[in-house]
């Protein structure tokens, strides 16, 4: 079994995939995806997300702001109530993107370290977006003492350089179907010398669908095609690849039901 540990359920263009949610999730389940993490991107829309997956019992969520939705101070007492649910178990996505929005740096760097304020008291694991904010993304999570409530750099397309530093800080690194890009050459070879037990795979649907799918609206499902293209790439079985990233998923996430 495997998991799609980010995702944005809510999201998904039903209309182009011809289906609800219940039957997508439906036919991830079929591809062998156990659990699914539904990621929050603002907070005024995170109530009508958690009631989208609210029938889901394999569907856990986060709470957060997306560096790129981040056009205003974070209302962090606002966060903080709705990152209190059950049903929330990590916090963000958080982080920085200066590749896309550099306009609003500062505003970023204080909702990031909001955002790690909030993982910590509420021992809630962080999820992070990060693009061409290296040294300011590792330097905020070594103040702000990110390594106590753990989390992941997900859909990493940085430097081998970075992932090491991130793991040393007791972080897991995640690939998305970026990986199996013709131009990814570079994210190919830090996806090698990244060990098995700090891996996570996603999709981050709806965007971002592997090969053979690009072009489509991505979708749980795929995930199995990152698995497989990752297994491949590092030389091990798809089994030991599953394995050791669903355990992986419930180490970092433990208020994710198991199945």
């Amino acid at each position: 079994m495997i998991i799609d540990s980010h995702c944005h359920l809510d999201r998904l263009k039903f209309d182009e995939l011809g289906h609800d949610l219940a039957q997508v999730l439906d036919q991830a389940r079929a591809k062998q995806v156990e659990h699914f993490l539904c990621v929050s991107v603002t907070l005024d829309q995170f109530p009508s997300m958690l009631e989208k997956i609210a029938q889901f019992d394999d569907v856990s969520a986060s709470c957060g702001v997306h560096p790129l939705d981040q056009k205003d101070a974070l209302d962090s007492e606002l966060l903080l109530s709705l990152a209190k649910s059950d049903r929330v178990v990590a916090i963000g996505e958080t982080g920085l993107d200066y590749y896309y929005s550099e306009e609003t740096k500062q505003v970023q760097l204080e909702s990031f370290v909001g955002h790690i304020d909030i993982a910590n008291q509420l021992n809630k694991p962080l999820i992070i977006h990060t693009r061409d904010a290296k040294e300011d993304t590792l330097n905020l999570m070594r103040a702000h003492h990110a390594d106590k409530c753990g989390g992941v750099l997900h859909c990493f397309t940085e430097d081998w350089d970075m992932a090491k530093r991130a793991i040393d800080l007791g972080f897991y690194i995640s690939i998305s179907g970026i990986v199996t890009f013709r131009n990814a050459s570079a994210l190919r070879d830090v996806v090698k010398q990244i060990p098995l037990d700090r891996l996570l795979i996603e999709t981050d649907s709806p965007y971002l669908a592997p090969m053979p799918h690009r072009g489509k609206t991505n979708q749980p499902a795929y995930v199995q095609d990152v698995a497989y293209f990752i297994s491949d790439l590092k030389g091990v079985s798809y089994a030991e690849l599953a394995t050791s990233t669903t355990n992986n998923f419930y180490s970092l996430f433990p208020l994710a039901k198991r199945a």
